[in-house]
């Protein structure tokens, strides 16, 4: 979760200097400030800072939200000064969930700088499962932040994989019109186009003729394979391929061609997919899936269908070397987004989600992304 996080000195230095810069440029001096100590406890993590030092903890509750069906466990980050916005924070795929400490410290930074954020616990997602059935719980969770207080400003977070469900949910009756902003850092857009990278290593823009090629992280792989594999038939099917991505997650080099050999047709399918090296095979092998993992796909896969966002601004930060899901993806989800809504920062310093100390250019872009999401949390260049 610190994938705003400038680290070293010089860094700060920069911020610093750049905010003076803002400020001499006609930005508000106020929060140009409050932008240098965001992007300074982001850096800390739990750690001490300027934006601790000048502010008291957030108070953490956990709260019940009703959702379709029944309800989910939330935790509650409400600023001790008061919230001038709201903010769901959707977690990523990791088994602590919402109490993982990395989010933890990002939820506690973001109370600290005025906004109630809300941390929905997601059992797929702590299972290391990405389903679009996430996106109804999340479109209730927006509902029940946008009730709490009406006129405020409402924003939306999310990582990686999770900005699918996270996209999807504003297009959902219950969470259409009501979120002002949404933050994605290493989001994806085209699903299939993620598919041919992390099985294949091979990406490029949607214009290009010709691919690219990176060593692809195998994480997104077995993830998607553990995602996926409920989704069979057979029930020696659904354990098997689970198995080996559980496997594979914890031991990449673990050896599981005994397993595979005992798969059935349309586990074997899956597998085919995943054991693909050619980037032009990969749509014969997406048909040959079952029927289930087909759907699956199609409801997640954000280019599928006309974009049904309103006028909600982004701020889409992604890595230029991104190894799970590469820059080109947020590229594209920035093109497919209504003219004028969507403020793209690609960045040298970040692998995924996990940071580097940033140099002077991509500390240039971390603060014009942070004090964007401070002005929208102030009401300034948002729709509404």
């Amino acid at each position: 979760m610190g994938a705003l996080s400038p680290r070293s000195g010089r860094s700060r230095l920069a911020v610093a200097l750049l905010g003076l810069i803002l400020v001499l440029a006609g930005c508000s001096p106020q929060r140009a400030v409050e932008t240098t100590r965001v992007l300074d406890d982001i850096a800390k993590g739990e750690g001490a800072s300027s934006l601790k030092a000048a502010t008291a903890a957030p108070d953490r509750r956990l709260v019940t939200v009703p959702v379709r069906g029944g309800a989910i466990a939330a935790d509650l980050y409400q600023p001790a000064e008061g919230a001038r916005a709201g903010m769901i924070l959707v977690p990523g795929i990791a088994p602590a969930g919402k109490n993982d400490r990395r989010l933890v410290a990002f939820a506690n930074t973001i109370a600290r700088a005025g906004f109630a954020v809300l941390v929905p616990d997601l059992a797929r997602m702590r299972a290391l499962q990405v389903s679009a059935d996430d996106a109804p719980l999340l479109a209730d969770a927006i509902a029940w932040m946008a009730q709490k207080d009406p006129g405020r400003p409402l924003g939306l977070t999310a990582i990686s994989f999770a900005v699918g469900p996270a996209v999807l949910a504003l297009s959902d009756p219950q969470g259409r019109d009501r979120v002002d902003f949404v933050l994605t850092v290493g989001g994806y857009y085209d699903l299939p186009a993620v598919v041919t990278f992390f099985t294949t290593g091979r990406f490029r823009n949607h214009d290009e003729a010709d691919w690219r090629y990176r060593e692809p992280n195998v994480y997104g792989k077995w993830v998607f394979l553990l995602s996926n594999a409920a989704r069979l038939d057979a029930p020696t099917d659904r354990v098997t391929l689970a198995t080996v991505a559980r496997r594979k997650l914890d031991d990449r080099d673990a050896d599981v061609s005994r397993l595979i050999g005992g798969l059935g047709p349309k586990g074997r399918a899956v597998h085919a997919l995943l054991d693909n090296d050619d980037p032009e095979r990969v749509p014969a092998l997406l048909d040959a899936l079952p029927k289930p993992v087909r759907q699956e796909l199609h409801a997640l896969d954000l280019a599928s269908d006309a974009l049904d966002v309103g006028q909600t601004r982004f701020v889409l930060i992604h890595g230029r070397n991104d190894a799970i899901i590469p820059e080109t993806e947020s590229e594209a989800l920035a093109n497919a987004l209504p003219t004028g809504t969507a403020s793209l920062y690609l960045l040298n310093s970040l692998d995924h989600v996990n940071p580097e100390s940033p140099g002077l250019v991509d500390t240039v872009k971390l603060f014009d992304a942070v004090y964007t999401l401070l002005s929208y949390r102030d009401g300034k260049g948002l729709a509404r």
